[in-house]
C-alpha cells in the first residue's frame, strides 16, 4: 500500500487518510476520492491531499477485516458486516464465551495490520452481546498476511456454550441459630442466579447438619434433579468434613475441593450417578459474583469442570476484598 501526500490529479481514486473540511465540503478518513472532491479541492486552492492507494497483492480493509472474522468465529458467535475496517462479533445466544487464547495470539503475531480482541475468556454473555472485534490498523493488509492469520485462526478460536435449562436441587443443612430467613434468602438468591441461564430451583430441602442425613437427602435428590447444590449450614473446611463425607456415603466422589478464587475459596465440586453436585461456600448466599458463578455458569453451559479447570482460575481470581473479614487479606495472622 502506498501512503502519503499526493497531488490532486494523483489522488483520484485514493482513500482519504485524514478527515478534511473545507467549506461545503467534507472528507471523512475512508472516503474515496472522486473527480468531484478534486474539483472542489483544487478551487479551494489546496494541491494535494494524503491518501493510501492499494496495490497488487493488498486486501481492502473491510475485505480482510470481514474474513478474517469469519475464520475468528465459532459457534454461537454471529459476525457483523464489516465497516472503516472493523469486523464485530456478537453472541447468538446466551452462554458462556469460551476463547482459545493462544490461537487469538498466533493470530495477533502474524502481522501488526491485524487485530483480534475478545472479551476475557469464560465470561457469562448474552444474546447479542458484543464478545470481539478483528480490527484491520490501516488501510488494507497484505493478502499473503490475511492468508496466514486465517490459517492460524483454522479452528475458530472464539464460541459462545449455550446456557441449557438445568433442573438443580437445593439441599441446606441446619444446625441452631441459622435463621429459616437466611435460608429462604438463599434459595431466592439462588434461583435469580440460574434465570438468566434458563434455569430452575426445581427441589428444595431442609435436613440436619449431619453426614447420614445429607448422604440420603442427596440420594434422594438425585434422580429429580440435572444438578444438586447444598448449602451448609457451616463452611466445608476438610474432605472429611459433613457435606463431602455425606456425598461419599451417597455413592458419589468428590472432583476438587477449593477454589484459587476469593471469594468462593471453599468450593466443593462433586459428582453422583453422573450429575454434579456442588458443595457451596457461604458467600454463595449474596447474589455478589464469587467464585460459584463461575463453576456454576460453566456447568449450566454443559461444560465440564476439572480440578484442572479450577487450578486455573487463580489469575484474576481475586475479586474484592471482604470489609467484615476477622483477618483482612493484607493484615498479619492466618487468613481464610
Amino acid at each position: 500500500m502506498k501512503f502519503g501526500p499526493a497531488p490532486l490529479d494523483e489522488a483520484l481514486g485514493g482513500i482519504v487518510a485524514h478527515a478534511l473540511r473545507i467549506e461545503g465540503l467534507t472528507l471523512k478518513k475512508g472516503d474515496v476520492v472522486s473527480a468531484d472532491h478534486v474539483a472542489r479541492l483544487r478551487a479551494a486552492g489546496l494541491a494535494q491531499i494524503v491518501v493510501a492507494r492499494l496495490e497488487a497483492g493488498d486486501a481492502g480493509e473491510d475485505e480482510a477485516a470481514a474474513a478474517l472474522a469469519q475464520a475468528v468465529a465459532g459457534e454461537g458467535v454471529r459476525v457483523q458486516d464489516a465497516f472503516t475496517g472493523r469486523a464485530n462479533l456478537f453472541a447468538r445466544h446466551a452462554g458462556v464465551l469460551m476463547v482459545d487464547a493462544p490461537a487469538i495470539d498466533r493470530v495477533n503475531d502474524v502481522d501488526e495490520t491485524l487485530t483480534v480482541a475478545t472479551l476475557a475468556p469464560w465470561r457469562a454473555v448474552v444474546e447479542g452481546e458484543m464478545v470481539g472485534t478483528v480490527k484491520v490498523i490501516p488501510f488494507s493488509a497484505p493478502r499473503a498476511a490475511l492468508a496466514a492469520a486465517i490459517a492460524a485462526a483454522h479452528e475458530a478460536p472464539v464460541r459462545v456454550a449455550a446456557f441449557r435449562a438445568l433442573r438443580v436441587g437445593v439441599l441446606s443443612t441446619l444446625l441452631p441459630g441459622l435463621k429459616p430467613s437466611v435460608v429462604d434468602k438463599t434459595l431466592r438468591v439462588m434461583g435469580e442466579r440460574l434465570a438468566p441461564m434458563g434455569g430452575a430451583v426445581v427441589a428444595e430441602a431442609r435436613v440436619a447438619h449431619a453426614p447420614d442425613a445429607l448422604a440420603q437427602a442427596i440420594a434422594d435428590m438425585a434422580d429429580a434433579c440435572d444438578m444438586i447444590v447444598v448449602f451448609g449450614a457451616s463452611a466445608i473446611t476438610d474432605r472429611r468434613d459433613v457435606i463431602p463425607a455425606a456425598l461419599l456415603r451417597a455413592g458419589g466422589e468428590i472432583v476438587h475441593l477449593g477454589m484459587p478464587v476469593d471469594p468462593g475459596n471453599l468450593l466443593l465440586i462433586g459428582r453422583l450417578r453422573g450429575k454434579h453436585v456442588l458443595g457451596a461456600p457461604g458467600c454463595a448466599r449474596s447474589p455478589r459474583e464469587n467464585g460459584f458463578d463461575w463453576v456454576l455458569q460453566r456447568l449450566c453451559a454443559g461444560l465440564d469442570v476439572s480440578a484442572a479447570d479450577v487450578k486455573r482460575m487463580g489469575a484474576g481470581g481475586l475479586l474484592m476484598e471482604i470489609v467484615d473479614r476477622g483477618q483482612p487479606r493484607d493484615g498479619a495472622g492466618p487468613h481464610e
